[in-house]
C-alpha cells in the first residue's frame, strides 16, 4: 500500500484477537501507511507486541461503547492500556472529550511525563445525529481549552446537507490554529470523508477491507485512494 500524493489516510485496524492483527500488520510494506489499532475489539490486547510489529506510525484508540467502540472494562482500565501506548511510543493517542475530566487529566500527564512525542486527539462521535454548526464549534472550543493538539468530531449524517454543517469546522478551526479531525459517519456522510481532508482535515479513516469497518460508512482503503487518484487527476 503506497500512500503517493494522497491526503493522509488512517488505516483502521479491526482484529478480534492478537494473531490477526498482527497478520494484517505484516501485510502493510508501506512505512508511510499510518495505522488506527483499534484495541477495544481486540481481546486481551499485548500492546507490546502489537506496536513493535508496527513499521510505520500508530494511532491507539480504545473506543468508548457511548460513542461506538467495544471496550467492555471500566474507564480507569481503559485510559491505562492507553497510558500503556504512550510508554511503548505510540505516535497517538485517542480519547473522548466526554471522558471524566480526571482520566483525560492523567492521560495528559503521562505524556508530557514520558516525552516520546505522542499527540493526543480528544475525540467527539455522535452516533445519532449531526449537531448544528454553532454546536459543533463549542465542542471544538471545549478540545482546544483542555490543550489537545488535535480534536477529531465526527457526527452520523441523518441527511446529505449534515456534511456542511461538519466541513464549515475545518476552515473555522484553521482560523484558531487547531488541527482538526472533521467528517461525517453514515451512509450520507460518505461524501464528507472525501472532502474534508481536501479543505484541511488533518486525517482521514479507511477500512482495511469490505466487512471491516471501524464505523458506518467508512470506505476501503483502495476505495479511497481510487477516488483521491480521480480527484486530483
Amino acid at each position: 500500500m503506497n500512500h503517493g500524493p494522497y491526503p493522509r489516510i488512517c488505516l483502521s485496524l479491526m482484529a478480534k484477537t492478537n494473531q490477526e492483527a498482527l497478520r494484517k500488520m505484516a501485510e502493510v510494506l508501506d512505512p508511510q501507511v499510518m495505522l488506527e489499532l483499534r484495541i477495544d475489539g481486540l481481546r486481551k490486547a499485548n500492546l507490546k507486541k502489537l506496536m513493535a510489529a508496527s513499521k510505520g506510525p500508530i494511532l491507539v484508540t480504545n473506543r468508548s461503547p457511548n460513542e461506538g467502540g467495544f471496550f467492555r472494562g471500566g474507564e480507569e482500565e481503559r485510559v491505562a492500556l492507553l497510558e500503556e501506548a504512550v510508554e511503548l511510543g505510540a505516535d497517538y493517542v485517542d480519547l473522548e472529550l466526554r471522558t471524566e475530566p480526571s482520566l483525560i487529566q492523567r492521560l495528559k500527564e503521562k505524556i508530557n511525563r514520558t516525552q516520546r512525542g505522542t499527540q493526543l486527539i480528544l475525540s467527539y462521535h455522535n452516533p445519532e445525529q449531526t449537531p448544528r454548526v454553532h454546536e459543533l464549534k463549542g465542542i471544538l472550543e471545549e478540545g482546544r481549552k483542555i490543550g489537545a493538539p488535535i480534536v477529531k468530531i465526527v457526527p452520523l449524517a441523518k441527511e446529505v446537507d449534515d456534511n456542511l454543517e461538519v466541513l464549515r469546522l475545518i476552515p473555522y478551526a484553521r482560523q484558531k490554529g487547531v488541527k482538526v479531525i472533521a467528517f461525517c459517519m453514515g451512509e450520507k456522510g460518505k461524501i464528507s470523508r472525501i472532502v474534508a481532508p481536501l479543505l484541511g482535515s488533518y486525517l482521514t479513516y479507511a477500512a482495511w477491507s469490505k466487512g471491516k469497518e471501524a464505523a458506518p460508512g467508512q470506505m476501503t482503503i483502495k476505495e479511497m485512494m481510487e477516488i483521491f487518484r480521480i480527484v486530483k487527476g
